[in-house]
């Protein structure tokens, strides 16, 4: 490709509502172009960046046997009903109308509609294992879109979902899926990990992430160096502490501590450690009749360490807490007789479910609300002051330093975003939608699923708040626009910087190399700034002084100066540059 064929369209300052660097850079080196909120044009720079993306995700999703296919953007509300996601999914879906006031949605996903082309074409155990995979738009209606590409509402996404006939065969499938992407994140030649995580709403019981690592990251990646020990912040687990609990040293105290309602401050106050102190989180939890009317409401007080945040996704987990809410003022009033900021296990108006964190659990001599303004209770101890909690379960985040699920070590979290995911499924979909195969024995059952994503558009951003400078962006050479850009200085002057450079473009192009020849003129600054903003890899500068001496030029986007090379040995020097 010649620059002056192509179109290059770079901007000296990113938009203002840029706000992280992916975006500030994609839109800068002409990769995307705002249309809308969460909706961009994919210009042509972007899109080879996308396109090799697909090409890798494509061929290895073939070598691990996976069939591809194409379903349609909007898909009919009847299918989604089926399995109750119509209703329950939100804002996030988009629902729309057609002329004759059908209901359709705009996909977020297709689980429903790759189980409706299950339950027509895969009727005999014969035809198990089969996995169907598509590279598809996708459209999430976002309340708030942001950081371009990184969360946007228009996207897409690789989605494949396997079916097998048998629990067993089913995670035999889902282990083919996960060393297939660790196959393409190694190919993208991004520095990554694939973490244990949570299924969330999709459902599922096995599940990954496949985390890029980069410190603008969204996610916490919880993870042991001494170990292959992974996980997200969602999913690690909090050990109980080694050991029994502390024996009870201090009295009771009702302790005056005005203006104090956190724990920091509380611990401040009093010269004690914040791990000393208990918070008091109030839950509830709503029975509804079959008119969706409430009948009975559970009060619930969690009890977590000062210094420790509450976990949603564990909390949810504990028996009873499904589905909880965080209590309205009047609900803790009637508990505890008290503003949050004091409120604490003794002396409650009202009972409760008391369900306490593995560190609290086995904790002596704590301090928590003592359910009056400007006081706080110390010496707490389980048994000789309050009854022993109804339940004892991991509430928490894991912090740096807690041990290891594994026993290999500590834990230690950085940064990610996540790109790709893997879901083993079960009979969630297949059993709502009644998608059966029949057995050997002619008996109906219903299919195994395994769903696996991964964020096409997303990828790049990613890619670049990973490989970034104040120049611009780093490609790593498997998913930059362009691998190597000639750059001809005076190649309009010169006869022999012309020759030489339409020389190596065209050894490059026969070599296979995806090289981009730059004819446009620019002076040399403007065109160095502009390749450097774009990010290719490897660039190759031909000028009439180097030429002189019969040398070239050659940069990696990451070296701090040029290398001069023959002119003789160039394309070997390059070849082997891209080899590394």
């Amino acid at each position: 490709m010649k620059a002056s064929q192509f179109f290059i369209s770079t901007l000296k300052e990113a938009p203002a509502d840029a706000e992280v660097v992916s975006h500030k850079l994609m839109t800068r080196a002409g990769l995307i172009k705002k249309l809308g909120a969460g909706i961009y044009n994919y210009m042509p720079m972007g899109l080879r960046v996308i396109r090799k993306v697909e090409a890798i995700v494509r061929e290895e999703m073939n070598r691990a046997g996976a069939v591809e296919l194409t379903m349609p953007v909007v898909q009919p509300a009847e299918l989604w009903q089926e399995t109750g996601r119509f209703e329950k999914m939100g804002p996030e879906l988009l629902r729309i109308q057609d002329r004759h006031g059908r209901d359709f949605v705009v996909q977020p996903t297709s689980e429903e509609v790759i189980t409706d082309i299950a339950r027509q074409e895969l009727r005999s155990y014969k035809q198990l294992p089969k996995n169907f995979y598509q590279i598809q738009t996708k459209f999430r209606d976002e309340r708030r879109p942001r950081f371009g590409l990184m969360r946007g509402r228009e996207f897409t996404m690789k989605d494949a979902y396997s079916f097998d006939r048998d629990p067993s065969a089913a995670k035999a499938s889902y282990q083919v899926m996960a060393q297939a992407y660790r196959r393409i994140f190694d190919r993208f030649g991004l520095t990554y990990r694939a973490v244990a995580a949570d299924s969330g709403a999709i459902g599922g019981d096995l599940s990954e992430e496949f985390q890029v690592i980069a410190a603008t990251g969204e996610d916490a990646i919880v993870y042991c160096p001494q170990s292959d020990y992974a996980a997200n912040m969602e999913k690690a687990e909090a050990l109980a502490p080694a050991g029994p609990r502390g024996t009870a040293v201090q009295a009771l105290t009702k302790t005056a501590t005005p203006g104090k309602s956190t724990c920091a401050d509380v611990a401040e106050l009093l010269g004690v450690p914040l791990s000393t102190t208990v918070k008091s989180l109030v839950l509830a939890t709503d029975e509804t009749n079959e008119a969706g009317e409430i009948v009975k409401t559970q009060v619930w007080l969690l009890l977590l360490r000062g210094d420790h945040d509450m976990n949603e996704i564990k909390v949810a987990k504990v028996p009873g807490l499904e589905g909880f809410r965080f209590a309205t003022l009047g609900e803790i009033d009637e508990h505890f007789g008290c503003k949050p900021g004091y409120l604490g296990p003794i002396g409650l108006k009202k009972p409760l479910k008391i369900v306490a964190d593995r560190e609290v659990a086995l904790m002596a001599d704590w301090i928590c609300g003592a359910n009056e303004p400007d006081f706080h209770t110390t010496g707490v101890n389980w048994g000789r002051d309050l009854p022993e909690p109804d339940a004892v379960a991991d509430l928490r985040n894991v912090v740096a330093g807690d041990r290891s699920p594994d026993g290999q070590g500590e834990l230690a979290i950085e940064r990610g975003i996540e790109v790709g995911h893997v879901f083993y499924l079960g009979t969630k979909y297949s059993r709502a939608m009644n998608a059966t195969f029949l057995d050997e024995n002619g008996k109906p059952q219903p299919l195994e699923m395994g769903c696996y994503g991964i964020g096409i558009t997303r990828l790049p951003a990613a890619a670049i708040e990973q490989n970034h400078d104040e120049r611009g962006i780093i490609w790593p050479d498997a998913i930059a626009p362009f691998t190597v850009v000639v750059c001809p200085v005076g190649m309009d002057r010169s006869d022999a910087v012309k020759a030489t450079a339409e020389s190596l473009y065209t050894d490059l192009l026969a070599a296979g190399v995806d090289v981009i020849l730059d004819d446009r003129g620019e002076r040399p600054g403007a065109m160095f700034a502009d390749w450097e903003l774009i990010g290719v890899p490897h660039r190759v500068t031909i000028g009439d002084k180097s030429l002189k001496d019969g040398m070239v030029e050659y940069q990696h986007r990451r070296d701090a100066a040029a290398t001069k090379v023959a002119v003789a040995d160039i394309l070997a020097h390059v070849k082997g540059r891209m080899a590394v």
